[in-house]
């Protein structure tokens, strides 16, 4: 097996707290093992011209544990098999240059840390001769194959704290409040946030939600004596029958943007009940600051495993969470696919078993 001499990382798709924390487990146990590591910028773009990377030592990583963001940058590529691209020397196919200067740079391996478009890309790439390990990406925790990914917590954390804030609010005025939080097509921080900061209704998108069974259970409180409602609600939930909120539709270049489902669940319960309703979108919000514990920490084992795992030459792979430990999983097992809230879910039947409706 050729011994590993230098590796590149890079982040793509939308950021996420902990993306630091990786990098910063990469790049210390790389340099510890005798590995240069090249940092590549904003995502497989910088794989296209030499300019756009430069070498990460520990020196560089210092300090950015704690750091939100990505100090490599991260874009939302399209499909970079399909498009073609301005260079230095000319036109051409965007994954051939890739592929191109990957050599060139003499580069044995690469860190891919990312969502499932980026490691659906990454896996092309692994096709056509890249050896890569990819790292799972999501604050959806969304990812088949691991139980948790980095993020998750963080915004989970975030979007608790804003609906304690709420709870404040809705209560003095007697009023509905709507939190509309991320998960385009899972809907696993509006449980986790719903069930931690106590909200009434949960709208999830594996569940198509029946308004007028929501209203119902917001009414019910009201004639017991509790004149305020919380209602939490993913950018991906939609109606019986109906289609998710689009702002935006899909392009070549971009994918569908979701969101807009809280400011009409709003408006429809504000019919249906009769009670003042208001409507808070967190947004990105739950992408930005300070990763939380929890999310450093499983940031940093995924990391230090990947370089392992490119020290031992398994290829084709993502790291997983497999508690208590970090494993392999092919890359072909993962993309493609969704990991959503299952209907039989313990954390969904808890919730159920407090009262919580999810419009169902």
């Amino acid at each position: 097996m050729k011994s590993i001499e230098r590796i590149g990382i890079l982040t793509g798709g939308g950021d996420a707290p902990g993306l630091n924390a990786v990098i910063r487990a990469v790049v210390k146990s790389a340099c510890n093992a005798g590995i240069t590591c090249i940092g590549l910028e904003d995502s497989f773009d910088g794989l296209l011209e030499f300019n756009h990377s430069r070498e990460l030592t520990p020196r560089d990583v210092t300090g950015i544990l704690r750091l939100g963001g990505t100090i490599l940058g991260t874009v939302n590529t399209g499909d970079p098999f399909a498009a073609s691209i301005a260079t230095s020397e000319g036109p051409r196919v965007y994954s051939e240059r890739v592929v191109e200067i990957f050599h060139k740079m003499a580069l044995d391996a690469l860190v891919v840390i990312g969502g499932d478009g980026t490691l659906a890309i990454a896996h092309q790439f692994g096709k056509m001769g890249i050896p890569l390990v990819g790292v799972p990406k999501t604050i959806d925790n969304d990812i088949v194959g691991t139980v948790n990914c980095f993020g998750f917590d963080t915004a989970v954390s975030f979007a608790t704290d804003a609906i304690d804030r709420l709870h404040t609010t809705a209560e003095a005025h007697r009023r509905i409040m709507v939190v509309e939080v991320m998960g385009r097509y899972a809907g696993w921080i509006a449980l986790w946030a719903g069930v931690a900061g106590g909200a009434d209704a949960i709208l999830i998108p594996e569940i198509p939600f029946d308004i007028s069974i929501v209203a119902h259970r917001l009414r019910e409180r009201d004639r017991f004596g509790a004149k305020f409602s919380i209602v939490v609600a993913a950018e991906g939930a939609c109606p019986k029958g109906g289609r998710p909120s689009l702002i935006e539709a899909a392009t070549d270049a971009h994918p569908e943007r979701l969101g807009g489902i809280g400011a009409l669940v709003c408006e429809a319960l504000a019919k249906e009940t009769g009670k003042q309703t208001r409507s808070v979108v967190l947004g990105h919000l739950q992408r930005g600051g300070a990763p939380t514990s929890f999310d450093r920490v499983l940031a940093s084992r995924f990391g230090a495993k990947a370089v392992e795992l490119v020290r031992r030459g398994e290829f084709g792979v993502m790291v997983a969470s497999a508690p208590p430990d970090i494993v392999p999983i092919p890359l072909e097992e993962v993309v493609g696919r969704t990991k959503t809230v299952p209907l039989d879910s313990d954390l969904l039947m808890t919730a159920k078993a407090l009262g919580v409706t999810f419009g169902d």
